[in-house]
């Protein structure tokens, strides 16, 4: 038995943020019922789609043509028998097809709604259409992460998508801690921007506190003094840019920092009076950063790595997605990616990030593949509404199931 066990979501969530909220607790044990239509399954939100597959195993795949009256009646039983209905549509797309908060709460007091929008209800913005970079850059996150003196870089793959679906995890499992207690459930808005904005927290604080404006400072610490703190390129394996090498290294005191020297065999420069202290390291870290990058252009990254972690050194390799996959040992150790043990119907063999949680009693070590459209209708239809799979079909052949 895995942790929830027996709790019921009604999934309307699509692209990533959404997906990867109801994943995880599917991958908790969560029976989560994946919406789709024919008329949706487009693009990214397509079950042939590589995306899809990954954001939306362990679930399990329920077609309703929300544009039928009968599809919207049924959609309003399953949110009567949900312990949790979620959707990252713009504001009122549940409440215009019938299966709202307002609607469902009067026949379902227990039932938790998760509205998770791009700008949340209310406010100005509330009808802005947003995407992972538009949230980035509004939240001030592309900004900060910029380098100096350049143009705006942001932080690449959706990461406010993934912070927000957490965001979202966590608000639904407090619902039902709050739900055993009151003994109701309760609507949930979460805004995606206001999760990036609580990410550049300590810059806000900073502002407030010093009245200091965050500057973009590329892989420089903007609020500790570290030195050095970068990336250096190392040995590359070939000519290709995509065979570029390159290792990060940190020296936080003067433990590491003599650590690092000893790794690098006590050069001269070490000892100059430009390099003799954190203060004098970090006024000095560009000459610092051109020092280190001489020693490590011609050796190879790993090497290195281990040997500085040996010292007590944090270094790290800079891994393409090719080394996380095939050859990191870490994860390999701990099975961290593996095979679906079924072939998807459309992408053959399929792998799996396990959930980065391991839980002693009750393991989370289920991974189905993802689902096609549809693919469990008889199954979600009888166990949650009690209907006969003649029922079923007929609902297909009528296009309220498709």
């Amino acid at each position: 038995m895995r942790p929830l066990n027996g709790i019921r979501i009604l999934d309307f969530t699509h692209v990533l943020a959404g997906p990867f909220c109801t994943r995880v607790l599917a991958d908790m044990g969560a029976d989560v019922v994946k919406v789709n239509s024919t008329v949706r399954a487009a693009a990214n939100n397509a079950p042939n789609s590589p995306y899809y597959a990954i954001w939306n195993r362990n679930k399990r795949a329920l077609a309703l043509n929300m544009s039928d009256d009968e599809a919207k009646d049924v959609a309003k039983s399953l949110a009567n028998q949900a312990d949790v209905v979620i959707d990252n549509f713009s504001i009122g797309v549940l409440d215009r097809w019938g299966v709202g908060f307002d609607e469902v709460s009067k026949t379902n007091d227990q039932v938790i709604y998760v509205q998770m929008s791009g700008m949340g209800a209310g406010g100005p913005w509330s009808d802005f259409v947003t995407y992972a970079p538009t949230i980035h850059a509004l939240a001030g996150l592309t900004y900060t992460t910029g380098v100096p003196d350049g143009g705006p870089i942001g932080v690449g793959f959706s990461y406010n998508d993934h912070q927000a679906g957490l965001h979202a995890a966590v608000a639904i499992l407090s619902a039902i801690e709050a739900r055993r207690q009151t003994g109701i459930g309760q609507r949930i808005d979460l805004a995606q921007f206001e999760v990036g904005v609580a990410m550049i927290g300590v810059s806000l604080l900073d502002y407030f506190a010093n009245g200091k404006v965050a500057q973009p400072c590329g892989n420089r610490p903007p609020y500790d003094k570290f030195a050095p703190h970068g990336c250096y390129a190392c040995r590359p394996e070939g000519d290709d840019i995509l065979d570029e090498r390159w290792l990060a290294i940190v020296c936080r005191d003067e433990d590491e920092w003599q650590a690092l020297c000893h790794v690098m065999g006590n050069p001269d420069w070490c000892r100059s009076e430009a390099f003799k202290t954190m203060d004098a390291r970090c006024e000095n870290a560009e000459s610092l950063d051109s020092h280190i990058n001489s020693w490590t252009k011609a050796r190879d990254a790993t090497t290195l790595m281990y040997a500085l972690q040996e010292k007590g050194v944090p270094a790290g390799n800079v891994q393409p997605g090719i080394d996380l996959a095939e050859s990191d040992p870490q994860l390999k150790a701990r099975e961290f990616i593996r095979f679906m043990e079924e072939p998807h119907p459309g992408l053959g063999v399929t792998f799996a990030d396990r959930l980065p949680i391991y839980f002693e009693k009750t393991p989370c070590d289920t991974y189905e593949r993802s689902r096609t459209l549809g693919e469990d209708n008889v199954s979600v239809l009888a166990d949650w509404l009690g209907m006969s799979e003649q029922e079923v079909r007929s609902g297909e052949e009528n296009g309220h199931f498709t």
